[in-house]
């Protein structure tokens, strides 16, 4: 698995186990935990990422929950969409959990969770955007393809947050207008999230002020 790059060397730690010390990471005790962490731009490896651990995952206990944490500036939506299709794919039901932020394609992960299990911390920053169009170059018959995608994936971003917030769609056409920026309240507010999660000790139901 690719690593973050925030750090030049990982931390580790050494564990006590039956058959003698046992060298891990953060990341490999998250994965035992069924923890995922989406923790960087949205882009193919971080999406490789994502989905080759869901996989392996949904192989060892099908029956269990996943956890996907996130905290991502968003990225590319072809990426978003893969993890998107995997996290439905999966037998598993998957809770997601905004830590930081979640903007853009992000904010979508986070709200396509199963119903009920879509948590944000108190400090949580969303955003819903349109996506960003790529510099095109080239013949006039490639602009007009490329600005055919453009709309499609505009199309796709909300069908999907209409299918996972219960929103119309004008009022998501109207999020997506500009940035929309959202605190963990209004987000839950907005159908991204189901409650907000204090801490510890327990989580805020979606009606709680």
């Amino acid at each position: 698995m690719t690593r973050p790059s925030a750090r030049h060397v990982l931390p580790e730690f050494t564990e006590r186990t039956a058959s003698g010390p046992r060298t891990t990471d953060p990341y490999a005790k998250l994965l035992q935990e069924r923890i995922v962490l989406l923790g960087t731009r949205l882009d193919d490896t971080s999406a490789n990422d994502v989905i080759a651990q869901f996989i392996h995952l949904e192989h060892l206990a099908p029956e269990r929950d996943i956890s996907l944490y996130v905290n991502s500036p968003g990225g590319s939506f072809h990426a978003m969409s893969a993890i998107y299709d995997t996290l439905r794919h999966v037998a598993c039901d998957v809770e997601t959990v905004c830590l930081g932020r979640a903007e853009g394609t992000a904010a979508l992960l986070l709200a396509a969770g199963t119903p009920g299990k879509r948590c944000v911390l108190p400090g949580a920053r969303l955003v819903l955007r349109q996506p960003t169009p790529e510099p095109v170059e080239g013949a006039a018959s490639d602009l007009a393809i490329r600005a055919e995608e453009s709309v499609r994936v505009r199309a796709r971003m909300e069908e999907i947050l209409v299918r996972h917030t219960g929103r119309t769609p004008e009022e998501v056409r109207s999020d997506l207008e500009r940035d929309t920026v959202l605190d963990a309240r209004a987000a839950v507010d907005h159908g991204l999230a189901d409650r907000v999660v204090p801490g510890r000790g327990g989580a805020q139901p979606a009606g709680a002020r």
